[in-house]
């Protein structure tokens, strides 16, 4: 990813993994063959989850929630000001260890509800890590059907 900023990475799928006592977690070997080695680490905005970037990848993500909820960030706008610091500051830079680890922050996993067994899912521009019993109970609610019923 490194010699194009402009390329969005592609991941897909989901994998089982288990986060260690000082929170490492392995990544995905499909996800550390396209991904740099410095990511980062935020929380998703209902703390669902924790979504993981690549840097130019997060400050898009954060443009896209200003452009999405106000047309564009507002550097003379108090409150966009306000909001952005809360985003920026939830987010952790972390990198890939020698092991094909990251660190999931105390304070994340905690908000996250994320415990030992986790869930790790490929998305487009990020991923997603979950608590692994609490991705199985939401996607057991999703129902793909929808997507493929013709109206």
């Amino acid at each position: 990813m490194a010699e194009d900023v402009n390329k969005v990475v592609d991941l897909n799928g989901l994998y089982r993994h288990k986060v260690d006592a000082k929170g490492r977690m392995s990544l995905p070997a499909s996800f550390r063959k396209v991904l740099s080695t410095d990511l980062v680490v935020t929380r998703h905005p209902d703390d669902e989850c924790l979504y993981v970037f690549e840097p130019d990848g997060f400050n898009a993500w954060v443009a896209g929630v200003f452009e999405d909820a106000f047309g564009k960030f507002d550097s003379s706008n108090d409150l966009h000001v306000r909001l952005r610091r809360k985003l920026k500051s939830r987010a952790v830079d972390v990198s890939i260890d020698a092991a094909g680890r990251i660190m999931l922050s105390a304070d994340q996993r905690a908000a996250a509800g994320i415990g030992k067994d986790v869930v790790v899912v490929g998305n487009t521009g990020y991923f997603e890590v979950w608590d692994a019993k609490r991705y199985d109970e939401q996607d057991d609610e999703v129902d793909l059907g929808l997507l493929f019923k013709k109206s």
